[in-house]
C-alpha cells in the first residue's frame, strides 16, 4: 500500500491493526505492532509488549520507536466505564506523552472511533457535522478520547466505524439461524461496514497528502433491520425473522458516507448484500 511513511506504530494490534500492518509494511516501511500480551504478531510486523495504562513501561517499551504515524485501535478489557476510560482515554495520553518524552514526533496520528458517539434516535441522517451527543457511557469516553487525539500535538484523524461484520463477526447470521426477531415498529435502521473495508480504509487514509480531522466509517446503505435479516434469511434458507415491536424501541439513525467517498476510497462492499454474500460463500477475509 502506497503511503509516505516509512515507520508506523499501531497500538492495540489485534486482527484488524494485524491486517492494517500487513497492508502497509513494505520493504522501506517498519510497522511497530504494540500490545499488552507477549503473543507474537505475523510478520512483518515488529512486536513491542507494553501495558497502555502503565506509563513507565510504556515509555520503556517505546524507546526505540521513532513512529512517523500512529494508529490507534484498542479493545477494552471490559464494558465498564472504566473500562473503556482505561484503554481509550488513559491509554492514549499516555501513548502520545511516551511519545514525546521520547522524541518521538509523529506527523500524524489515526483514532478509530465508534458511530456510538451518536445519539439519534428517530431515523435521521447523520454526518461529521451532525451533534454528537451520546447517552451511553461508553459513548461519552469514545468522545473523551477523540478529545485526546485532537488534542496531541501533531495533526490527527478520527474514524468513527459502524457494526464491523467479517469472519468470526457474524452475530447477524446466528441471529437468523436462531430465529431470532427483527424490530418491525418503528423500523430499526441499522449501519454497517465490512472488515474489509475497515482495514482498506485505513490504509487509504495513510496515503492521503492531508486527511480530514473526522470521518464515518460506513457503507453506502443504511437499511431496517427487517429488510437485512428477511433478506439474510432467504439466501441461507431460514425461515423468515418475526416482527415484533419493542416497548420503548427506537428508530435509530442511517450514516451518511460521502465524506469517505470524497477522500476517493472505493468501498469494496458498498452494501450488506455485497458483503454477506462473499461471507456466506466464504470469499471475504
Amino acid at each position: 500500500m502506497a503511503h509516505p511513511y516509512r515507520e508506523v506504530l499501531i497500538a492495540g494490534c489485534g486482527r484488524i491493526g494485524q491486517r492494517l500492518g500487513r497492508a502497509l509494511a513494505g520493504p522501506n516501511v517498519r510497522v511497530w505492532g504494540l500490545r499488552r500480551s507477549a503473543n507474537p504478531l505475523p510478520a512483518p510486523i515488529t512486536p513491542l509488549q507494553a501495558d497502555l495504562c502503565d506509563p513507565e513501561t510504556l515509555t520503556a517499551a517505546l524507546a526505540d520507536c521513532r513512529p512517523e504515524a500512529v494508529f490507534y485501535i484498542v479493545t477494552p478489557t471490559e464494558y465498564t466505564d472504566d473500562g473503556y476510560r482505561d484503554a481509550f482515554v488513559l491509554g492514549q495520553r499516555n501513548l502520545i506523552e511516551a511519545l514525546q518524552a521520547n522524541g518521538a514526533v509523529p506527523a500524524w496520528h489515526c483514532f478509530v472511533s465508534s458511530t456510538g458517539v451518536y445519539g439519534q434516535q428517530d431515523g435521521r441522517w447523520v454526518d461529521e457535522d451532525s451533534p454528537a451527543e451520546p447517552t451511553r457511557f461508553s459513548g461519552r469516553r469514545l468522545r473523551d478520547a477523540e478529545a485526546v487525539a485532537h488534542g496531541a500535538p501533531w495533526p490527527a484523524t478520527v474514524v468513527r466505524f459502524a457494526g464491523i461484520y467479517g469472519q468470526g463477526r457474524d452475530r447477524l447470521l446466528r441471529r437468523v439461524r436462531e430465529g431470532a426477531p427483527c424490530q418491525g415498529a418503528p423500523p430499526r435502521w441499522t449501519n454497517r461496514i465490512h472488515e474489509d473495508d475497515c482495514v482498506g480504509f485505513l490504509a487509504h487514509l495513510a496515503g492521503l497528502t492531508e486527511p480530514e480531522r473526522l470521518y464515518l466509517g460506513v457503507d453506502d446503505e443504511p437499511a431496517t433491520e427487517c429488510a437485512v435479516m428477511e433478506w439474510l434469511a432467504g439466501q441461507m434458507g431460514c425461515p423468515t425473522p418475526p416482527r415484533h415491536s419493542p416497548e420503548g424501541a427506537t428508530a435509530n439513525r442511517r450514516y451518511d458516507n460521502g465524506r469517505l467517498r470524497a477522500s476517493g476510497y472505493r468501498l469494496r462492499y458498498p452494501g450488506f448484500r455485497d458483503g454477506y454474500t462473499a461471507l456466506l460463500a466464504g470469499d471475504a477475509a
